[in-house]
């Protein structure tokens, strides 16, 4: 059944609400980025060990993604504005005994505190409760929230090179801690009270009458085939993301350029994302998924192939055009073929399958970096892993497109 656009829930208050998630998420994913800024200088107390620092940027994804889940269903009790709040906290907190590491207290702080009760409090929560304000341009409102944490890699490492430079990795997470608490608790206080009431959006072609199917297949099973290809995606997403400052250090670039290297490609995501955003209403969430990904496996190979400082910025400002719309793509998907009932847990359990991906990505670059003493090989297996993906969402879009002609 399809809804007249006079009684559509966006409202320029949902505008807003989404404007406000997009600092506070920025402003949370800003955490995880001082490890990845002060990767070489960790892992100099671990006996140059890259994989300690890197493994605890992935306990916050795994962290983030398991935390998402339960807190989700929280958020739904308390409302969001608490989680939110709560998450904000513990952030801090997290990042304060983070400094008493490496490696466990890192760990803890990162995977517990940062990644299982703080980023999980914020980040799964508030795609579902924004997804509420909207039904004509979710996916636009989906493109925009999901770029705090591109915002907060365009924003932080940069500042976060020179806070570490001049101060040490600990206080400058011991500065941004109250930096953050003292921005996202008001936000959420002021802005997120309770959205309007759910409409129930026209059923897709993907969908057909009956609600037993999704693509014709089993609900399930498509759903499961969803979460694989999110596994797959994010670990080349996350590789150059976690490793581009050390991997140009290795190469001879300052870590200061390959900072500013790395804020170029996470701005070029934070803006291009609101493109796909756009798109991605128009062609839908799938097919958003499949061109995303074939972009991003092209400029990984490029990046594979690169080795000098201007080759780089390019072939990273590549990277971030083509892989910013995926994750959002996702969610609309979900939303798309499924009933808006199940978004509080299949939002957040696919959330938790991209945060995996993108913790295993950054931890298996830097095994492998350990191993052979180079990222060649990291990015090879991160190029495998996205060819894999686009195997599985082809099925998924080719299935799609099957359904909308003969169903």
């Amino acid at each position: 059944m399809s809804h007249s656009p006079s009684v559509s829930v966006e409202t320029q208050t949902s505008w807003a609400v989404a404007t406000a998630a997009l600092f506070v998420l920025g402003m949370s994913f800003g955490a995880a980025w001082i490890t990845a800024v002060a990767l070489k200088d960790i892992a100099n107390e671990v006996d140059g060990t890259r994989s300690v620092p890197a493994l605890a940027s992935s306990l916050a994804w795994f962290g983030s993604g398991f935390g998402g889940i339960v807190m989700s269903r929280i958020a739904e009790r308390v409302g969001t504005r608490s989680t939110v709040i709560f998450g904000s906290l513990m952030i801090g907190l997290g990042l304060f005994i983070s400094t008493f590491g490496p490696p466990w207290p890192l760990w803890i702080g990162h995977g517990v505190f940062i990644g299982l009760i703080g980023i999980g409090s914020i980040n799964a929560p508030l795609y579902i409760y924004v997804s509420r304000w909207f039904d004509r341009r979710r996916g636009s409102a989906l493109a925009l929230i999901s770029s705090g944490t591109y915002l907060a890699g365009t924003i932080w490492p940069p500042i976060f090179e020179r806070a570490i430079a001049s101060f040490g990795w600990r206080q400058a997470m011991l500065w941004y801690a109250l930096a953050e608490i003292v921005v996202v608790v008001p936000l959420a206080v002021i802005y997120f009270r309770e959205p309007p009431e759910v409409i129930r959006p026209a059923a897709s072609a993907g969908t057909g009458l009956s609600q037993t199917r999704v693509l014709g297949w089993a609900p399930n099973g498509v759903f499961a085939m969803l979460c694989c290809a999110a596994v797959l995606c994010c670990i080349p997403m996350a590789m150059p993301q976690g490793h581009l400052v050390a991997f140009c250090s290795d190469l001879g670039i300052s870590r200061s350029v390959g900072a500013l290297m790395l804020s170029v490609l996470l701005g070029t995501a934070f803006l291009s994302r609101q493109v796909w955003g756009v798109i991605s209403d128009r062609i839908g969430g799938l097919t958003t998924v499949l061109i995303g990904s074939a972009w991003q496996a092209t400029s990984m190979t490029a990046l594979l192939l690169t080795q000098n400082e201007v080759g780089l910025f390019t072939v990273s400002a590549a990277f971030g055009l083509g892989f910013s719309g995926i994750i959002p793509a996702y969610v609309l998907a979900v939303r798309e073929l499924f009933p808006a009932s199940e978004a509080s847990w299949r939002i957040p359990t696919l959330l938790l399958f991209s945060g995996g991906g993108m913790g295993a990505g950054s931890w298996i670059a830097g095994l492998l970096y350990d191993h052979f003493g180079y990222y060649a090989p990291a990015f090879t297996a991160g190029i495998v892993a996205n060819i894999l993906n686009l195997l599985v969402v082809s099925v998924l879009v080719g299935r799609q497109r099957y359904r909308a002609v003969y169903a």
